[in-house]
């Protein structure tokens, strides 16, 4: 499977997820757009690095990408933040490691579940390092007074 259509799995789950989350249907697009992004990074960088390299990566496009759209609709960042970044929770990596665990093959459960929690660390640290970025640095996505009066 491309990294595209990959990409494009991503969009409609993170969608989906954000139904299910309760996010408002006019940020579906957006919602759809930050998920995608994330992906086609992750996807992007996984032939030349590592996978908590690549999803540190993608996390950076993610929180950058949902702190951008939540000035722009003048919104919680979280709307954003946590549909975006639903495709890049290394829950196959957590799933294998317990599978593992269950049939007894502890050495592959100790490196899965090691990679799962490298994986875990590196979007963490992603969201830290966007986020201490000052708020001054998003107003360039703020719409101006007369759109939002528009509204």
């Amino acid at each position: 499977m491309s990294v595209f259509m990959e990409a494009a799995a991503a969009v409609v789950g993170t969608v989906a997820f954000s139904l299910l989350f309760g996010v408002p249907a006019r940020f579906y697009p957006y919602c759809g757009l930050i998920g995608g992004a994330g992906w086609l990074v992750y996807g992007g960088l996984m032939n030349g690095m590592t996978a908590p390299s690549a999803a540190l990566a993608a996390t950076i496009v993610v929180i950058f990408l949902s702190r951008t759209f939540a000035v722009r609709e003048r919104c919680p960042v979280t709307i954003f933040l946590i549909s975006g970044i639903f495709p890049l929770v290394p829950g196959a990596g957590i799933y294998w490691t317990a599978y593992y665990i269950v049939t007894d093959d502890l050495a592959l459960a100790v490196r899965t579940g090691f990679l799962a929690c490298k994986v875990a660390v590196a979007i963490v640290l992603g969201i830290v390092f966007v986020f201490e970025l000052p708020q001054k640095f998003f107003t360039f996505a703020a719409k101006k007074q007369e759109e939002v009066d528009d509204r």
